[in-house]
């Protein structure tokens, strides 16, 4: 059995890839509190059953990153080592072809100054699907940076922590430790009594097993997805399609409701009025099948 302080992997990545267009995504809230990024590499907790180790992702050459564990958190498991692998995979959409997406944008005004302005980015997902909709949630009709900060106070209220060279690494909380609570338990956070109610609601679900990430990509498409995302209360449009995007890698998601979205249109066509949802779809139906790679990349222009 290989020793835990020597296990590490190795991830070859198609181009295009750029780890420094993951890490100028990654850093765009200081307030961020489920990793860190020290010195061009990323570090933090995952979890493999009842297993939480702390991993570092760096880039050891071009389109080539390095995972290790730190600290002595990685067990003696080396099944370990493939799960962190494959996690940051899914995380960095590692085993999507983009070659379609940039010969198309390559052809189109507003997408070609995209990928011109930020080469090799992919979209950074949320591989859990308790984080991703409880994250849609806490970031209705509010800022994001206090968005940030109701996460943060979530997470370090109700997840758990390993602590690694004088660090502490926070995991998310489960939606089963979620689902036990009552709104009452939330009220110090700071959130209305309708998020807590979504929350907790969600995390039942979940928890139950009405709702996974295998039902949703059964669903077939988009729409089928989204319509089951909907029937749940706290669920609209918006955060639907956001799940779809960044947790299910749907790619044909669009949160046409985006405020983001619809300032960024505004800002590179030089509009003085923010598209209409007729007009953001009208755009949009010149990138079938790549509807969220360009959201994703027409967001990245706002930080």
């Amino acid at each position: 059995m290989a020793s835990s302080s020597n296990l590490s992997g190795i991830i070859t990545v198609p181009e295009p890839f750029s780890f420094k267009q993951i890490l100028g995504y990654l850093q765009r809230s200081p307030n961020e509190c489920l990793y860190q990024i020290r010195e061009g590499r990323i570090y933090r907790a995952i979890a493999s059953g009842p297993l939480t180790a702390v991993i570092e992702i760096r880039e050891i050459r071009d389109n080539t990153l390095q995972i290790s564990f730190q600290g002595g958190t990685a067990p003696s498991c080396p099944l370990f080592l493939t799960n962190a692998i494959n996690y940051v995979k899914e995380w960095f959409d590692l085993d999507r072809d983009l070659l379609p997406f940039y010969q198309l944008a390559q052809r189109d005004k507003l997408l070609k100054h995209a990928i011109s302005s930020f080469p090799g980015l992919r979209i950074v997902g949320i591989p859990d699907l308790f984080e991703a909709i409880s994250w849609g949630i806490l970031g209705q009709q509010i800022h994001l940076q206090y968005a940030y900060t109701l996460k943060r106070r979530f997470v370090e209220r109700y997840g758990r922590h390993i602590a690694c060279n004088g660090e502490r690494y926070w995991l998310y909380p489960s939606a089963a430790e979620i689902a036990a609570l009552t709104t009452g338990d939330l009220a110090d956070l700071r959130m209305t009594v309708k998020k807590c109610e979504y929350l907790i609601g969600t995390a039942q679900l979940i928890a139950e097993g009405k709702l996974t990430k295998e039902q949703l990509q059964m669903a077939g498409c988009v729409k089928e997805a989204e319509k089951q995302l909907v029937s749940i209360r706290g669920i609209g449009p918006w955060t639907a399609n956001y799940v779809l995007m960044r947790c299910l890698r749907m790619p044909s998601a669009l949160p046409v409701d985006d405020v983001g979205l619809h300032h960024a249109i505004k800002h590179l066509t030089g509009s003085q009025h923010k598209p209409t949802k007729q007009q953001i779809r009208s755009l949009f139906a010149a990138w079938p099948g790549w509807e969220a790679y360009a959201t994703f990349y027409l967001w990245r222009f706002l930080y």
